[in-house]
């Protein structure tokens, strides 16, 4: 068997960028907003039915032009798991808000929609729920929380291209949704990023945004003269080669996540047997739910027991790692959030949390070695 070390990710290439980013050099349009840009906002507004959808240089940055065009601001607060990446609660406290952190549900490791009602008041703008592993939350609950309430919903849809709920695409079930084509999640650009735009009524003021602050847009399509400052703004326009190397993934993304889902799926029969003997969690994926094998977790009964796993395969040069800290734990959360109720998951899962590696070009033998090497652990417990 092979003894070599194994990564936790290998970003996937198609074989096709460098064709695709010697086209957009061919072009002499480098600076974004050119061919390759737009092909990849119409293969997302096509699959998604979205409004609009604009490529931003990060997931980040789609957020953030998110909270913009919202309009959230100083005294507003949104709603966010505390089980997530700075970027989801940041984004909220870059514009003067409050992120205010929620629960997790216990099964799928996404915000519990059924608590929502426990962090309201009257501050509340927005509801920002992320897609945990590709896993998309319970959305049909949390829309309706929303309308109740006169709130937004903004997905964080980071890790979740491709998954869908009821039937539905993730970014097509709020009122604007941001996606990240970070090298490790599964359509990369090395960074990269993507907002969609669901609700009609922000479809003028992201471009207008995403244009610096002014109307550009107007301009290219002959409906103004000349194009001015309007409105808050920046540049959240990426290179025309980050979004040619973009084009190559898209081409790819259903192929590389059929190919994430079979090697989900073989972590998934492995560990069966373990889980029902209740020494590990496996991941649970709801019926109205199809994920995109963005990540494979297992959840150990205590801290010593993950830490014990981590080093049993790092002995054996296997890179597996845990996930986030809870935000409403670490320096910027407490400075910058509050805790909108108790956070009984959010505080006991990270602990237990561990993530095996899993990209498109780990082999059978490996995935059986690190599988064994996890099983060989687990048993003894």
């Amino acid at each position: 068997m092979n003894a070599g070390p194994i990564p936790f990710n290998r970003p996937y290439l198609t074989g096709q960028e460098g064709k695709a980013i010697n086209e957009a050099l061919e072009t002499g349009i480098l600076h974004g907003d050119g061919p390759a840009t737009r092909a990849c906002q119409d293969w997302f507004a096509s699959r998604l039915g979205s409004a609009a959808a604009l490529m931003t240089p990060s997931c980040s940055l789609a957020l953030d032009l998110a909270m913009l065009v919202a309009g959230i601001g100083p005294g507003d607060e949104v709603l966010v798991p505390d089980f997530t990446f700075v970027t989801t609660a940041q984004c909220v406290a870059l514009r003067g808000a409050t992120p205010v952190f929620c629960d997790i549900r216990d099964d799928t490791q996404n915000i519990d929609e059924t608590r929502l009602g426990e962090a309201l008041t009257p501050s509340t703008r927005a509801i920002l729920p992320v897609h945990y592993a590709g896993i998309c939350a319970n959305m049909d609950p949390i829309n309706d929380f929303a309308r109740q309430n006169g709130l937004l919903v903004v997905e964080d849809a980071a890790q979740a291209i491709g998954s869908t709920y009821r039937g539905r695409p993730a970014g097509s079930l709020g009122d604007m949704a941001a996606f990240s084509f970070h090298a490790t999640k599964n359509v990369q650009c090395g960074e990269g990023g993507m907002l969609t735009v669901n609700n009609q009524r922000f479809v003028d003021p992201a471009h207008i945004a995403w244009e610096k602050g002014t109307d550009r847009r107007h301009f290219m399509e002959g409906r103004v003269e000349k194009y001015q400052w309007k409105s808050l703004g920046t540049s959240f326009v990426p290179s025309e080669i980050s979004a040619a190397m973009l084009v190559a993934q898209l081409a790819a993304a259903d192929a590389i996540n059929e190919r994430r889902r079979e090697i989900w799926n073989r972590y998934h029969d492995a560990f069966a047997a373990q889980e029902q003997r209740g020494v590990v969690r496996r991941p649970f994926v709801p019926e109205v739910c199809t994920h995109n094998g963005h990540l494979y977790y297992l959840i150990l009964p205590d801290r010593a027991a993950r830490d014990g796993l981590l080093r049993h395969l790092a002995s054996a040069l296997v890179t597996a790692t845990f996930h986030y800290v809870p935000l409403h734990a670490t320096e910027g959360g407490m400075k910058y959030g509050r805790v909108g109720m108790q956070l009984r998951n959010a505080v006991s899962l990270p602990d237990r949390l561990i993530r095996l590696p899993l990209f498109p070009a780990l082999s059978p033998s490996d995935q059986d070695r690190i599988a064994e090497l996890t099983l060989d652990y687990l048993r003894k417990l």
